[in-house]
């Protein structure tokens, strides 16, 4: 059996195990979700065994697909230092671009120092703002991309990176009937989770009220665990020291899309920096 692991099969996997879905994942790598299933099956005979659970609505990855997928992104960041090594200063250029504080770890930590050791030409500019702070300034042309969050839309138009399941949660010694009116850690003014919160409980009829409001996640998140609110996470950023929620609205999915100024069609070091992180961008 040829044990040759090929990029493109490489760069398909990551997608589904990005995005947890194999028709977002044929959208992500312009391939059909036939296609997509095919490449996934292939890498599996490579490893020897499944790599992810499969059912009608999402993919997970199974204990070898987390090992693979480290590997996986690994080769890739290679193969991207490769192309930099050979093309990187044939493209120049400064990049304004902007990301949630939520994400800006691991954005900062993971993808833009492979892109600054690929690209060595292009300049970044970076902000962390919420969301929808950062779409009003791709909007006044003070940004060129950004990385942001949405409910889940119809729209395709822009990259999605990932698939993300926002739940309440408290401390994990939260007392049990929460108190009434709910203490909020509110997320900024322009992050959709605050909006979704307070919204979500007035259509219900909750009485709440406001002892955090911050664009920090790490604020956000260190008020739950000491148990002074309830907030709206990601469910992949739940701690050891917080507790899920049961019985309140539940918050719809959302997702992590790139968005991009038309002036970011025409800059090739915003192309480069698009791509960086669309392969390597993880949840």
């Amino acid at each position: 059996m040829n044990r040759t692991l090929d990029i493109e099969l490489l760069r398909t996997f990551q997608a589904v195990a990005r995005l947890g879905q194999f028709r977002a994942a044929a959208e992500q790598v312009h391939k059909s979700p036939a296609a997509v299933s095919v490449h996934v099956q292939r890498l599996e005979a490579i490893a020897g065994g499944r790599l992810l659970d499969r059912d009608n609505q999402s993919v997970t990855l199974t204990p070898l697909g987390e090992r693979f997928t480290q590997h996986a992104a690994q080769v890739l960041q290679a193969h991207d230092r490769a192309l930099g090594a050979l093309f990187g200063a044939e493209v120049a250029g400064r990049v304004r671009f902007g990301v949630p504080d939520e994400y800006a770890a691991h954005v900062i930590r993971d993808i833009l120092p492979g892109f600054a050791a690929a690209w060595p030409n292009v300049v970044l500019d970076v902000t962390t703002a919420p969301s929808g702070t950062l779409q009003d300034q791709i909007a006044k042309k003070r940004l060129h991309m950004a990385v942001t969050a949405r409910r889940v839309a119809d729209d395709h138009a822009m990259p999605v990176l990932a698939m993300v399941q926002p739940v309440w949660v408290g401390g994990a010694t939260m007392p049990v009937p929460l108190p009434d009116p709910l203490p909020l850690a509110l997320h900024a003014a322009g992050c959709p989770y605050g909006t979704a919160m307070t919204d979500s409980l007035d259509r219900a009829g909750h009485a709440w009220r406001v002892v955090l409001a911050s664009p920090s996640s790490q604020a956000i998140e260190t008020c739950v665990e000491v148990g002074l609110a309830v907030s709206v996470v990601d469910r992949s950023r739940v701690t050891t020291r917080m507790r899920v929620l049961t019985g309140l609205p539940a918050i719809a999915p959302h997702e992590v899309v790139l968005l991009s100024a038309p002036s970011a069609a025409q800059m090739p070091a915003a192309t480069m920096l698009a791509g960086a992180l669309e392969r390597h961008f993880r949840i």
